[in-house]
């Protein structure tokens, strides 16, 4: 399993980005994938995660109504488009492949490869 995460950058405050991951290495289709992202200092938190035909999504309460988290199956891309930033989601961005279990908790997810960075200027 192989995941890499790209478009982070910095924005102002009010502003708009887009991050996506690639996949490869595994039948992407077959799995559901959620992001997640860590400030320095903090642990990994949840942000959020898309069942493997796109049909469900889940957020975390502090992204909802902002961030939309969506794939392409045909491109192994999920991506998240985040909306409305705020300085607290200044943190690194990561993906990761779901394995069962709760949503919210980064031990049931496998390849999480390097993520990006998002910092968000006030």
């Amino acid at each position: 399993v192989q995941l890499q995460a790209y478009g982070g950058g910095l924005v102002q405050a009010g502003g708009s980005l887009r991050v996506s991951c690639i996949a490869s290495g595994y039948r992407f289709s077959h799995y559901d994938m959620g992001w997640f992202r860590q400030a320095p200092g903090k642990e990994r938190e949840f942000v959020a995660a898309i069942t493997l035909d796109g049909g469900s999504r889940y957020y975390a309460d502090s992204v909802k109504g902002r961030f939309t988290i969506s794939r392409d199956n045909a491109k192994n891309t999920v991506y998240l488009q985040m909306n409305s930033l705020e300085p607290e989601d200044t943190a690194a961005y990561y993906c990761a492949v779901f394995m069962g279990g709760r949503y919210y908790d980064p031990s049931n997810y496998i390849g999480w490869g390097q993520g990006t960075q998002v910092t968000v200027s006030s």
